[in-house]
């Protein structure tokens, strides 16, 4: 900047010194001003730089609000993802429960039929060698028999409640009965006994039985017949 003004100073001052001294002098005086100027000027510049905007990339607002936005949307996913885990965890512990529920259920239903077709068998079995001792069995009707009912434990008797007092008269003792009522319900007894209502009751029949097996009537009749 100063010489491309000095050379344009010098070109005034040659011109000036054609005219007159008076010319050279303000000519001189130009250049001074027009330097001291331009001095200023670089010197101002120096001292006072331009001032230029620079952005630091991931420190300026938007750049952390973007890894805000992103840190949150992974935490988010990471949390969502945690509790997908624990939800399917939660369902496969449900599902294991009911299956050990229905396995536990259909045990017990197995076992349930089970006891109930050996329970079946068995009865079954006893009905079966019930209808062959009958098949088989040769009876004796001997007519229609009042029963009375007693508790031999009351009386202080050890005999039991499988036998029945009789006249011996009629049925000796060791005599098996087979005792049917009204109702067909049969009962099997053993004459083991007699007692003094046999001398006026040959017809009737003193059943052991327990006082609370005793039937409310009291007093009832059957078919009796002799077995063997």
């Amino acid at each position: 900047m100063a010489s491309n003004h000095s050379q344009k100073v010098e070109a005034i001052t040659d011109h000036a010194d054609a005219d007159n001294d008076s010319s050279h002098v303000n000519a001189k005086s130009i250049v001074l001003s027009n330097e001291a100027k331009v001095e200023q000027a670089n010197a101002h510049s120096l001292i006072n730089p331009k001032k230029e905007i620079t952005f630091t990339v991931g420190t300026n607002d938007i750049a952390e609000a973007a890894h805000q936005i992103a840190d949150q949307k992974a935490a988010a996913a990471k949390a969502a993802e945690e509790q997908a885990a624990a939800e399917q965890a939660a369902a496969e512990q449900a599902a294991a429960e009911q299956a050990a529920a229905e396995k536990a259920q259909q045990e017990a239903q197995q076992a349930a039929q089970n006891a109930a077709a050996a329970s079946a068998a068995s009865a079954a079995s006893a009905s079966s060698s019930a209808a062959t001792t009958a098949s088989t069995e040769t009876t004796t009707n001997k007519g229609t028999f009042k029963l009375s009912f007693y508790d031999p434990s009351v009386l202080g008797s050890g005999l039991g409640y499988g036998g029945v007092a009789a006249n011996l008269s009629v049925f000796p003792k060791g005599t098996r009965l087979k005792i049917t009522l009204s109702d067909g319900t049969v009962w099997y007894r053993t004459v083991n006994d007699t007692g003094s209502f046999a001398a006026g009751n040959p017809n009737q029949l003193d059943v052991a039985m327990p006082n609370s097996q005793i039937p409310s009537a009291g007093v009832l009749t059957a078919t009796v017949e002799v077995v063997g």
